[in-house]
């Protein structure tokens, strides 16, 4: 026994020594998760106590190796972070506590504005295993901070859906703890099982799990999590959940609820006041009341209790709006499945991923994403798309091709219900209830997720807000040398220590001014009222800034360019291989018992309600132009028949001839023709914008078999025809499709037309009504016989042509996003000047690597129908500089791109050089999917466009979101998300909101720059003024911030937009040439003035220190040497002197000159002498400036604390204000606003355009070359490469002997670093 126990030892030794190695090795070189498995291994291995306890040293060393690793949550999406974890640290929260004491709560602040520096500075790194505290950051452009505390929840499972054979009687722990709440035990089987502590924060109303599989956590969405496929969610989840899985399940998704929560006025104060804005204003409030400025703090605080009153008043307005409209319908009862018969009701709330629900014949809100398993609905989803327009689902196939894969809402969404969505009608089977799966709950769905955007947004990207924020920390640096000269002098003079603390800091209030903020807001509200009255809603008022900064807008085609609705042209049909003759009445008698008229009247989604027919607008044109009527069952007729009773169409009964009407025998024969032609719809298979078709399956009156009939895109109608491949005669002409398709198709769709397809299919005869029902679409679409085209006219909006001429001449470049056909999206850009008549365009039709070939582009010209008549409506652009038509080159604007959506996924994808320089020159993109829009903004935005996006909504929504400026022509509940909203629905919004966006943009320049010169100005004074221990007055600095400043800053604001769009945009950046240069000369300019008049007034016979018995008005020179050995009692501030009465009108002049001067009106606002309260300040202020210094009030004087000086200075005060407003005028207007603005930066605003040879110029462009040349070369603007990176493309391609591709050549993937193209 003894040598086995020896023996075991020595095998326990080996073991122990190659875990210990394997253990080592895994910590040094492996990732976590196998680290966790080692070790998990090695802890379950017979090893020896020291090994084990070796091993968990290890995993020590494994989580110290892991601390500071940085994992991504919500990989791959929009919302992606990046997490950290931390765990409370208590020596750094002594320290935090001690620096919070002695800074009066300062440091405190800094860390709440901080989230990163906040948990830094209180929390040590841990693993996010061990983690209290989470830190948060997005991985987009903005780097967003946040901070989550994590939490503990106990539930007898890991995951939601693990399956767990709970006894009814088992109570599911339902709380959530903190750290270190025991577990409840839950009994299983008999047995008791310890439930399962879980780590879980909640960031932006979405939970997040542990997961210790992947060391990581993540978010649970729904039912697609378990990577369920369709024919699974029949037979594994149609029957329901018993109560007890339904409780667990809500364990971890929580109630169904999208709960907006309004915060209280007290939340929202406490929130709005801790902004570094208001913090920054009461230390301000307080260091003037130190220094008993008590008006002007009083006048301060009421602006700011307004400011913070009105801002709550909004907040609260529009959380109190946001829950109305989730809450209108957020809970109601439902039927639920529980097992195959029982059905109980419950609320809304209680409904989990999983659950089975009754959908009612009368209809109901969804309160849930849920996909139907029985059955089919009739759906209102405005709230979703934007489209009124009801849509039909279908039941998710039980079989074929589609049921065996994985369930995706996107790529199912025909089946799938949406929350908020309206089920208006439904149809069932009397055994079957209409039933659907509930899929996601709560903020995971579709209209939770939009809640969320508009509850979080993304903060608001525009380079003048970051230069706004560099500009500000300049002004600290200004106030910093301020404060140390204030400093130094007044230790020079002795002044005492608590004056020169009050003294120093109320240098920094001067030179940042409190009300900066407030006063470059006014032009945004003012913008915003305008729009309003216009008729465009905005939701995000930063963004109108953005709006004036646009130079790409991307249009939808349908709804926004041209008309809603379709007018039917004509149709054309196709016998035996062969087109028709086209017919312009589809209700013609010769066409009715047709099969191409049966299509029409069949192949639709058309329903009743109140009995009205509502469906798609074009399934409205086609159905009311066959001229047949539909029927539908009643709720009666459905509930006497076992099958579903379908919808009949049949034509009218006037259709049987008045001659024939007389005869009995000939009326009875009629009839039983007419009867025969009715059509009952046995199945339908709604339109998929993904496959680009819908069908149905019917039964003809009196037939066995049944048909399916098709229409859709006549490209992929015809690719799912009969093709025969014989060569002979005969094999040919069996081939449904017409030989001449494809040019009959160009035909139509080169004018403009909308074609679609129509196609049918006798069914086997053995189908059964039942069997129909389970097939898949894949089955009943194939093998089609071609029926012909239907020819839908498309009107181009009245309004369009002219608004896109108008974009066109401001450089705003135009582009069309659109699901149609690539031809007549080429045709309408043609028609509505999009794209010129002479210009060429070049169709992308890219393909994906096949049978080892690899993907490739085919380059084909477009034919140019220069010749055709459109070139007399073809408007030629005349700009009054005609820079734009002499400088263009042909190579630039000859040619555009047009690409397919097809096309565009597989450039992405298998080109990612090229994508850039396509989407540079390209104006068509056709049968774009929605995702496909937005990924098309992203890209555009990548090469520095700022992008708008025009749409109505229906498809468009993602890319309103993602662009700069989205305007929706949608007033519904969809486009809440967009953040603008046209009550107009034609795109004649478009430039108005682009000239309010310029407008408030240069609005927001003038008052910056106003506001910037106000505080230097007022810092020059006050620091002349501290050289001689004076400084301005109490009432004096009331009336410059009050009575000139806040007037001018807020009335300079409302300046209405230009009328008109001109070629140049406004500046974007405050850090740009034009504007600094600007900046410094007014700012050297008042300095020179202000110390001019502070020497000069000095230098006066008359001068003395000031005392009370002083009177330079009337005293003569010997006067004057008695006064100044009177003794009196003096003014301890030393406010009233000649040398503050001096800076005192000077600066309140300087302040009305630069503000006149900044006000800009012509090209992008309405000149200043058409703003009347902004003409009306400043007239009175210059008179009541001009009559109190050349005519002083006693009482005024004393009130401003103004002292007497002589007429004949108040002359030269006069001479110096005039000189001063002169020169700071020639500087702005002739220096900047001409010779810099005309010679030298517009020069680089144009550096992609070359330049024209010195022959052609005449001698005064010759003279604005030369010097141009001069001030570039002296500004070092020379051969400056472009900012943008649009330009620095063109630029490229200018150069580019391979670009644009030829005509009929091809691309191939591996040609991408030489770009070559091998001719076809």
């Amino acid at each position: 026994m003894d040598r086995f126990r020896t023996v075991r030892a020595q095998r326990g030794s080996v073991l122990c020594g190659r875990v210990l190695s394997h253990v080592r090795s895994t910590v040094l070189h492996d990732s976590r998760r196998a680290c966790e498995q080692t070790f998990s291994a090695a802890v379950h291995s017979p090893v020896c106590a020291t090994s084990r306890a070796l091993i968990e040293r290890s995993r020590r060393s494994c989580d110290t190796m892991q601390t500071r690793e940085v994992k991504i949550i919500n990989q791959g999406l929009e919302d992606e972070m990046e997490v950290w974890g931390y765990q409370p640290c208590l020596w750094k929260r002594i320290l935090v506590g001690v620096g919070a004491v002695f800074s009066g709560g300062l440091l405190l602040l800094l860390l709440y504005w901080l989230p990163e520096w906040g948990v830094k500075g209180t929390c040590t790194h841990t693993s996010l295993r061990n983690a209290h505290t989470l830190l948060l950051r997005t991985t987009d452009e903005f780097k967003q901070w946040f901070r989550a505390k994590v939490h503990v929840m106990s539930a007898p499972g890991n995951k939601p859906f693990d399956s767990l054979d709970l006894q009814s009687t088992a109570q599911l722990p339902n709380g959530d703890g903190e750290h270190g709440i025991s577990a409840e035990r839950v009994e299983h089987r008999g047995q008791f099982r310890q439930p399962v502590q879980i780590h879980y924060f909640t960031h932006h109303s979405t939970r997040y799990y542990w997961n210790d599989v992947i060391q990581n956590f993540e978010l649970y969405k729904g039912l697609e999590d378990v990577k369920v496929s369709c024919a699974s969610i029949h037979s594994d989840h149609s029957s329901g959940l018993s109560k007890t899985l339904q409780d667990y399940r809500r364990l971890f998704f929580g109630e169904n609820e999208i709960a907006v929560r309004v915060p209280s006025l007290f939340k929202l104060l406490i929130k709005e006041v801790l902004n570094p804005f208001y913090i920054f204003q009461l230390f301000s409030v307080i260091l003037w009341s130190a220094e008993d400025y008590y008006y002007y703090a009083t006048a301060i605080v009421f602006m700011s209790v307004i400011s913070i009153a009105t801002s709550l008043y909004t907040i609260k307005n529009q959380y109190v709006m946001l829950h109305d409209m989730v809450a209108a319908h957020s809970v109601v009862r439902v039927s639920v499945c529980r097992g195959s018969k029982d059905i109980e009701q419950a609320m809304s709330t209680d409904l989990v991923p999983g659950d089975v629900i009754i959908i009612p014949v009368n209809g109901m809100i969804m309160p849930c994403d849920a996909v139907l398993v029985h059955g089919t609905c009739i759906v209102n989803e405005s709230m979703l798309t934007g489209e009124s327009v009801p849509v039909t689902k279908t039941s998710l196939p039980s079989s074929g091709e589609e049921a065996s894969s994985s369930f995706n809402m996107e790529e199912h969404k025909r089946y799938t219900l949406f929350c908020g969505t309206h089920v208006i009608q439904t149809r069932f089977y009397t055994a079957e209830l209409v039933e659907a799966v509930v899929v996601r709950t709560g903020f995971s769905t579709e209209k939770g997720q939009l809640v969320r955007s508009i509850l979080h947004p993304k903060p608001t990207d525009f380079k003048l807000y970051r230069d706004a924020y560099l500009f500000l920390l300049c002004l600290v640096g200004v106030a910093g040398i301020g404060f140390i000269y204030t400093i130094v002098l007044s230790i020079m003079n002795k002044v005492p220590a608590k004056t020169i603390i009050i003294e120093s800091l109320d240098i920094i209030t001067i030179t940042v001014p409190p009300a900066l903020p407030a006063a470059m807001t006014a032009g945004i509200v003012y913008a915003q009222r305008r729009l309003k009255r216009v008729g465009i809603f905005c939701i995000s008022p930063q963004r109108i800034n953005m709006c004036g900064q646009l130079n790409l807008v991307c249009f939808d085609k349908t709804g926004t360019l041209t008309e809603d609705g379709l007018d039917l042209w004509g149709v054309q049909s196709a016998e035996g291989g062969r087109f028709s003759p086209p017919e312009a009445d589809a209700a013609k008698e010769s066409l009715v018992n047709t099969a191409f008229v049966a299509c029409m009247a069949a192949c639709h989604s058309l329903t009743k309600i109140e009995g009205e027919l509502s469906g798609d607008p074009l399934d409205l044109k086609m159905f009311s132009a066959t001229g047949w009527i539909l029927e539908e069952p009643t709720e009666e007729e459905t509930t006497l028949h076992n099958p579903i009773m379908p919808t009949v169409v049949r034509p009218p009964k006037h259709s049987v001839p008045e001659a024939n009407q007389n005869n009995p025998l000939t009326h009875n024969m009629e009839l039983s023709a007419l009867s025969s032609c009715e059509i009952g719809i046995v199945r339908q298979f709604p339109f998929s914008s993904t496959l680009q078709r819908m069908s149905v399956v019917v039964r003809r009156l009196g037939e066995k078999h049944m048909n399916a009939y098709l229409k859709g895109a006549p490209e992929v109608v015809a690719s799912l025809c009969k093709q025969h491949t014989g060569q002979t005669d005969v094999a040919l002409s069996l081939s449904s499709v017409p030989q001449s398709f494809t040019e009959t198709l160009e035909t139509y769709t080169r004018q403009g037309f909308r074609v679609i397809a129509l196609a049918h299919r006798q069914l086997e005869s053995k189908l059964s009504w039942h069997k129909v029902q389970s097939l898949s679409r894949d089955l009943i679409e194939t093998n089609m016989e071609f029926l012909g085209l239907v020819i839908m006219q498309n009107k181009i909006k009245e309004e369009t042509a002219g608004v896109l001429l108008e974009l066109r001449q401001a450089n705003i470049r135009t582009l069309m996003v659109t699901g149609d056909n690539m031809l007549t999206a080429i045709s309408v850009t043609r028609d509505c000047g999009m794209v010129r008549a002479h210009e060429r365009v070049i169709i992308a039709d890219a393909a994906p690597p096949k049978d080892f070939h690899p993907a490739s582009i085919t380059w084909h010209d477009t034919d140019n129908p220069a010749q055709t008549n459109k070139d007399n409506q073809t408007v030629e652009i005349n700009l009054e500089d005609g820079v734009y038509d002499k400088r263009v080159t042909e190579q630039e604007q000859s040619y555009h791109f047009a690409v397919t959506g097809r096309a565009f996924a597989v450039i992405t994808e298998h080109f990612p050089q090229l994508v850039q320089k396509l989407v540079l020159k390209a104006t068509v993109f056709a049968r774009m999917a929605p995702d496909q829009k937005t990924q098309l903004v992203e890209v555009l935005q990548g090469i520095d466009y700022t992008v708008g996006m025009c749409g109505d909504g229906a498809n468009d929504c993602g890319a309103l979101k993602r662009a700069h400026c989205g305007i929706s022509l949608s007033e519904l509940e969809a486009s809440v998300a967009s953040p603008f909203t046209s009550t107009t629905s034609n795109i004649s919004c478009v430039p108005n909101l682009i000239r309010e966006g310029r407008a408030a943009l240069i609005t927001s320049f003038c008052v910056f720059k106003f506001m910037a010169l106000y505080s230097i100005i007022q810092y020059l004074s006050v620091s002349l003024l501290y050289s001689i221990l004076s400084n301005l007055g109490d009432f004096q600095f009331l009336f410059i911030d009050i009575a000139i400043i806040l007037i001018i800053a807020f009335t300079m604001s409302l300046n209405p937009a230009w009328k008109e769009l001109v070629w140049h945009r406004p500046p974007s950046s405050l850090i740009s040439g034009r504007l600094l240069c600007s900046v410094l000369t007014q700012i050297l300019t008042c300095l020179v003035f202000q110390v001019l008049a502070f020497l000069l007034v000095r230098q006066q016979s008359w001068y003395e220190t000031w005392t009370p018995q002083s009177d330079a008005c009337n005293v003569s020179s010997s006067g004057l040497s008695h006064s100044r050995n009177v003794t009196s009692p003096h003014d301890h501030k030393n406010i009233k002197n000649y040398e503050n009465t001096t800076l005192f009108y000077v600066s309140s002049f300087q302040y009305l000159a630069v503000a006149i001067i900044f006000s800009k009106g012509k090209p992008f606002r309405q000149p200043s002498y058409k703003n009347w309260p902004f003409m009306l300040s400043c007239i009175s202020l210059y008179t009541f400036v001009l009559l109190i210094m050349l005519y002083p009030v006693p009482a005024i004087d004393s009130f401003l604390e103004i002292v007497c000086v002589p007429h004949d200075w108040r002359v030269t005060l006069v001479i110096i204000v005039i000189v001063n407003a002169a020169v700071s005028f020639m500087l702005e207007i002739l220096i900047l606003d001409i010779i810099l603005r005309r010679l030298v930066f517009r020069c680089n605003q144009g550096v992609n355009r070359p330049a024209e040879p010195p022959s052609a110029d005449t001698p005064q462009e010759a003279n604005d070359r030369w010097g141009s040349f001069f001030l570039s070369w002296l500004f070092c603007l020379r051969n400056k490469p472009p900012r943008v990176r649009y330009m620095h493309l063109a630029l490229e391609l200018q150069d580019a002997a391979d670009w644009p591709p030829r005509h009929s050549t091809v691309t191939y993937a591996s040609d991408l670093q030489s770009h070559i193209s091998a001719p076809l």
